[in-house]
């Protein structure tokens, strides 16, 4: 998956990703967007839902007059791929870069840090 998202399109994502019933129907998106300050016109959210079937981001059913949409992609799969472009962008696939300059920016907090040295202890068991 190396498709980029715009930022109106991700906020979609994540009304569909954090739908605990799998699937989201267009009036629940356009709620969605509104509770989050991000409210869209009819036609523009059709277009975009329309972008992200097309990415293969989203796929559509359609239940009468209304589309259902779940999504084909999970937000960890894209929270992966889009961190693996970062680092391979702005760090040439450093993680050891992108950690240190965490912590030498000063950009963890004390528990934040804490859970890292937790994560990293040896025999540990990754998530």
């Amino acid at each position: 998956m190396a498709q980029q998202i715009s930022d109106a399109e991700l906020e979609i994502m994540k009304i569909v990703w954090w739908n605990p019933a799998g699937v989201t129907r267009f009036p629940d998106i356009m709620e969605g967007l509104a509770a989050r300050g991000r409210p869209c016109q009819k036609n523009t959210l059709i277009v975009l839902l329309s972008r992200l079937v097309g990415k293969g981001f989203l796929s559509a059913r359609k239940i009468g007059r209304r589309n259902e949409y779940s999504a084909l992609v999970s937000e960890a799969e894209y929270q992966t791929a889009q961190t693996r472009c970062f680092l391979d962008k702005i760090y040439e696939g450093s993680v050891k870069g992108l950690v240190a300059n965490l912590i030498q920016g000063d950009l963890l907090t004390q528990e934040e840090y804490r859970e890292l040295e937790r994560l990293l202890e040896p025999g540990r068991e990754r998530p």
